[in-house]
């Protein structure tokens, strides 16, 4: 019985360690994303147009995204993406992107993914925690500068806007066919449970501190303005999500 207990135990132990050890890499990772952004806009002349971010819906950053192949290109990475609320914006979720055409290529590389949702048909479908860039949504490479005048296509068709910077090159990136979905693991690693994607991006779940490092750097360079009365709390559907 008392072996029974010790081993009892050390599971016990080993299972909080290793949900410890995961919620570390997610913080990470939204601390990447912060810096990411952060990195872009200090950039003279090469961040993403104040008029896009201003208009932004919703936006999506991918830190250290691996893409390689031969040819036609793939990619896999984690990310986090957060949309403006009447509260400001909202808490992130977190979500896998897989696949998508990178063009011509030989090898392989890291870069870091930006996508910045533009209108409320993206953000729909970026709300249904699975869909696919260029079917479900429109995705085209985004205009960089400080401004966005000259670069009328992004107001009249595009509702995803996607960049990557990769090598210390910042640029306008397509990528079609690239599937976006929640990243279950990731947000009961972060949250301590699981969170419907909804209730994230339309801000009826309130954010953790530690997602100050990713949405401080969104209030810096896109601020919201916000309503003066709080949300109210979060709705039924999140605690049938604690159940699954």
């Amino acid at each position: 019985m008392k072996r029974f207990l010790v081993v009892l135990l050390l599971t016990v132990f080993a299972s909080l360690g290793w949900a410890q050890g995961d919620r570390d890499k997610v913080i990470d990772r939204v601390d990447e994303a912060g810096t990411v952004m952060n990195e872009i806009m200090a950039a003279p002349d090469k961040g993403i147009p104040e008029e896009i971010l201003g208009s932004a819906q919703c936006i999506a950053v991918v830190p250290s995204m691996l893409k390689g192949g031969f040819i036609v290109g793939a990619a896999y990475g984690k990310g986090l993406a957060s949309c403006k609320t009447a509260n400001g914006w909202s808490a992130p979720a977190f979500f896998r992107v897989e696949g998508g055409s990178f063009g011509f290529q030989i090898g392989g590389q890291a870069v870091d993914l930006v996508m910045v949702i533009m209108n409320e048909r993206g953000m729909r479908a970026l709300l249904s925690s699975k869909f696919k860039l260029g079917a479900d949504a429109s995705v085209a490479a985004g205009p960089v500068g400080r401004h966005a005048e000259g670069a009328t296509d992004w107001k009249m068709r595009a509702q995803v806007l996607t960049y990557s910077r990769a090598r210390g090159v910042f640029a306008g990136i397509s990528l079609n066919g690239a599937v976006i979905k929640q990243d279950r693991d990731d947000t009961r690693a972060f949250y301590g449970r699981m969170v419907p994607y909804r209730s994230l991006l339309n801000g009826a779940h309130p954010a953790p501190a530690d997602a100050n490092p990713f949405l401080e750097t969104l209030r810096q360079y896109a601020p919201v303005k916000t309503a003066e009365s709080p949300k109210t709390t979060p709705p039924a559907a999140d605690k049938q999500a604690e159940k699954q």
